[in-house]
C-alpha cells in the first residue's frame, strides 16, 4: 500500500499549506523538449526522496503543458500535485520514515451525522 493510498487525495487545506511551503523554492527538475523521459522520472523520484516537496519546471516548445503532464507525473512517481501554475508543477510525496513536512489533518465534514439526526428526531 502506497502512502497516497493511506492518505488519500490532498484536501484543499493541505494543498494550500504545501503551496505556501513551496513558494520560496526554486525548480529542482526540468522537463525539456523530449518530455517525460525515464531519466526525468528518476530525477523527480530522487528529489522527492530527498526533499518531499519540489518544483518541476516544464520547458520546451509548448508541445505539452504542465497541466497535461501533471497526472502522469503523479502516477509514475506515486506523488501528489499540490499546484500547477504556468509551466511549474509543485509535487509532494511524504516520507514514510521521519517525514519533515507534516500535513494538516483533514477536517471532518461539517454537518450532522445520521446518528445525531436520529437522536434529535427521537426527542
Amino acid at each position: 500500500m502506497t502512502q497516497k493510498e493511506i492518505l488519500g487525495p490532498l484536501t484543499g487545506k493541505q494543498r494550500s499549506y504545501l503551496r505556501a511551503l513551496a513558494h520560496p523554492l526554486k525548480p529542482v527538475v526540468q522537463i525539456g523538449h523530449e518530455g517525460l523521459t525515464e531519466s526525468v522520472l528518476k530525477a523527480i523520484d530522487l528529489a522527492l526522496q530527498t526533499h518531499e516537496l519540489i518544483k518541476v519546471r516544464v520547458t520546451g516548445n509548448d508541445e505539452v503543458s504542465a497541466s497535461e503532464l501533471a497526472p502522469e507525473v503523479e502516477k509514475q512517481t506515486r506523488s501528489s500535485i499540490a499546484q500547477v501554475i504556468g509551466k511549474t508543477l509543485v509535487v509532494y510525496r511524504g516520507r514514510k520514515k521521519d517525514p519533515v513536512i507534516v500535513l494538516p489533518k483533514p477536517s471532518a465534514k461539517p454537518g450532522k451525522t445520521a446518528k445525531a439526526k436520529a437522536a434529535k428526531a427521537s426527542e
